[in-house]
């Protein structure tokens, strides 16, 4: 179903510049995909040398503004592609006056060309749409194209944290993580009946464990 445009959604992005960065691209061609280099240069948004984590899909951005508040001394890039989502997000942040967060309109296919390689030192997914269909497994942002692209945005020891309602796409994940050099940590099939701590639960994710969903997690490293 698609989303109805939020009233004013323009203005409200308009208003939301000095926090937000709008890259719009209709195409979607891997094999073209950063082909175009105009690196955003983020010292304009954090003047400072701390390191960057990146989450790819932030939705509303409760996670990735209670990270930010919680670890001032980290950079967030916070990435959505829809704008009726990351407007909430951009405007809860200059809401909550968090300095150390900049969001980005930006489909994942293309980040590599507007982000520097080895820039990131974490990367988070949460609650990714699991495409639960065969034909579609291409566009889940586990899948190994997705994880090329990562490869090229992250340091050396960088993480990837992932987080899903969706028992599938989990093991999918694994799988392509997997195959694409990864080993895991921390690895979770019900978080929040895990001794894990400093979780920081999701809008999605309070849905899901209401309604009694386990919530699947894995901290990913290149081996």
């Amino acid at each position: 179903m698609r989303m109805r445009k939020k009233k004013n959604l323009e203005t409200r992005l308009e208003a939301c510049s000095d926090k937000l960065i709008i890259i719009d691209r209709e195409e979607r061609d891997f094999n073209s995909a950063d082909e175009i280099k105009e690196y955003i240069d983020f010292s304009k948004y954090f003047p400072n040398d701390n390191p960057i984590q990146l989450e790819i899909g932030c939705g509303k951005g409760q996670f990735i503004c209670e990270m930010a508040k919680r670890n001032p001394n980290i950079n967030f890039i916070a990435v959505e592609k829809i704008g009726n989502v990351i407007v909430s997000a951009a405007e809860s942040a200059i809401k909550q006056d968090i300095k150390n967060v900049v969001f980005v309109k930006c489909a994942a296919e293309y980040l590599s060309s507007y982000i520097k390689e080895n820039t990131v030192e974490r990367l988070y997914l949460n609650f990714s749409c699991p495409y639960p269909k065969k034909a579609y497994a291409s566009h889940r942002l586990t899948a190994s194209n997705f994880l090329s692209i990562y490869k090229k945005l992250m340091k050396n020891d960088a993480e990837i944290h992932f987080k899903t309602d969706n028992r599938g796409l989990f093991e999918f994940s694994l799988e392509q993580l997997s195959n694409n050099g990864y080993a895991f940590k921390n690895v979770s099939l019900d978080l929040h009946n895990s001794d894990f701590e400093g979780n920081i639960v999701t809008e999605y994710e309070q849905r899901f464990v209401s309604l009694g969903f386990p919530i699947y997690r894995l901290e990913a490293y290149l081996k």
